[in-house]
């Protein structure tokens, strides 16, 4: 990186710390971002990260990671571990999804994440959602993997994690091609599910999962295919 993008992506991140700057201004000393990725595909888990960043964090290329590739953020996952004050992650796989809805999934991920936080963080920076049930000052950012470096760094992680975590179960249950679309509704894996049925990490509480426990015989649903929300 030459000397001027070097300068100019010294800005972009200085920018995405903003909410952390505004934080530390406001007198808060431990600022956690948490992120999740996950919430639509047909199987696998929820997983969440969270991440305690130091002050004057800076690291070339963290951003949304759904605008970087698997290389790159393996790459910066790795680096954004040696950098971070500290790191959580944490997962819920389909059986308890499907007991307490993905949404209820997404937030006890999140809350385990900060439960095994130390030191305990005395901010939260959240992408899109409030945790009710965490008593520590907080602030749902829309887009917030966009902008703002801890929560981008968290969705890196929970990301990566969630990637490889299925690559392990593309061993486990061969057929579905679970390590290329991750569990989401793509041709390929609605097509492995009319040949297969679902597998034991289905979401069984998720069309056209739901419909074929139900008895139903037509799981095809064009408008889910391709679908990638992380």
């Amino acid at each position: 990186m030459n000397h001027e993008n070097l300068k100019n992506e010294k800005r972009r991140i200085s920018a995405m710390m903003k909410y952390e700057r505004q934080a530390y201004r406001a007198g808060h000393q431990i600022i956690a971002g948490i992120d999740e990725v996950g919430r639509g595909p047909l199987a696998g888990p929820v997983v969440a990260a969270a991440v305690i960043l130091p002050p004057r964090f800076f690291l070339a290329g963290i951003d949304d990671s759904k605008q970087l590739s698997a290389v790159k953020r393996s790459r910066l996952a790795a680096e954004i571990k040696q950098q971070a004050i500290a790191w959580t992650v944490a997962s819920v796989y389909p059986s308890r999804l499907d007991e307490v809805n993905i949404l209820n999934a997404t937030r006890e991920a999140m809350c385990h994440c900060i439960k095994h936080l130390s030191p305990r963080p005395d901010f939260l920076l959240i992408d899109a959602l409030r945790l009710n049930s965490i008593a520590i000052e907080q602030l749902p950012l829309v887009k917030g993997d966009s902008l703002s470096a801890s929560i981008a760094c968290a969705s890196i992680l929970a990301k990566v994690e969630r990637d490889m975590a299925m690559e392990g179960f593309n061993q486990l249950y061969p057929g579905y091609g679970l390590a290329k679309h991750k569990g989401y509704a793509t041709r390929e894996h609605i097509e492995a599910l009319c040949r297969l049925g679902p597998c034991e990490i289905h979401r069984r509480s998720f069309d056209p999962i739901k419909s074929w426990f139900a008895g139903g015989s037509d799981v095809q649903q064009p408008a889910l295919f391709e679908q990638d929300d992380s």
